[in-house]
């Protein structure tokens, strides 16, 4: 039997004017990935940054979305070449690179993720979930149309260097990470100090003046609101970790 490549419902929302609210997924746990899965998301981002994850934590996650009504997003460890070939192999179709600093990374994000001749992505679809192990036979004529980049601006120098990110092509949207970037301009723990939310208004609007999405991560409701009235398409409102950790000192409060 053969199969068609999976179709990328997040690419394709990122082109409408429909509000993508994300959750951040830092557990590592393919069951409170599936839990999450039927909660209502636009997306989830399995975490391999900061998240304990491996590729077999990425894939036993991956596993779990499947035929779910939520895009999976995969955030590799770092922005390395090797991995998004692994990650993408893994059947990730959606990319979110770490720690892009210049237009010159930000371009060889999207070689990596492509076939030759547009790039450089090693080629081992028949050995892989990507290509359901040859049974979709023209997967490397197709994988493109629906592999979506998205490249974290989140430092100083990612920031004066944003216009020139945002206008590779190949590039599907811009994550600006306020946490990163609070550090980066001497304001940690502190990203909603005025002068890093300017920045991050600032950079929306860059973004936004090359047709790129606008992406970011904000807990706090009033926060992310304002992000999306600045013009940001997918914002991560709500992390498992988060979530639990408020959980359970409310739910002990009560008896308190």
């Amino acid at each position: 039997m053969e199969y068609t490549n999976p179709h990328n419902a997040f690419k394709e929302a990122l082109k409408s004017d429909r509000k993508l609210l994300g959750l951040w997924l830092a557990f590592g746990s393919a069951t409170a990935a599936e839990i999450s899965a039927d909660a209502g998301f636009d997306w989830v981002l399995v975490d391999g940054e900061h998240g304990p994850n491996d590729l077999t934590t990425i894939l036993d996650q991956l596993r779990a979305l499947y035929g779910y009504p939520v895009n999976p997003i995969v955030r590799p460890a770092n922005s390395d070449p090797v991995l998004i070939k692994q990650v993408l192999d893994l059947g990730a179709q959606t990319l979110l690179l770490p720690m892009v600093n210049t237009r010159e990374q930000a371009e060889t994000m999207v070689r990596a993720a492509h076939y030759a001749p547009e790039g450089f992505r090693g080629v081992g679809a028949s050995l892989a979930r990507s290509g359901r192990w040859g049974r979709i036979s023209d997967y490397m004529r197709v994988a493109a149309d629906d592999i979506c980049v998205l490249v974290q601006v989140e430092t100083k120098e990612a920031l004066a260097n944003v216009d020139e990110i945002a206008s590779v092509d190949g590039i599907d949207g811009v994550f600006v990470g306020p946490a990163d970037l609070s550090a980066s301009l001497g304001h940690p723990d502190d990203a909603e100090n005025p002068d890093v939310q300017k920045s991050i208004h600032h950079a929306f609007d860059v973004i936004a003046s090359h047709g790129k999405a606008i992406g970011s991560l904000a807990f706090d409701t009033d926060l992310a609101k304002k992000y999306f009235d600045w013009g940001a398409n997918f914002v991560a409102v709500a992390g498992d970790t988060d979530l639990y950790v408020h959980a359970l000192s409310e739910e002990l409060e009560q008896f308190r």
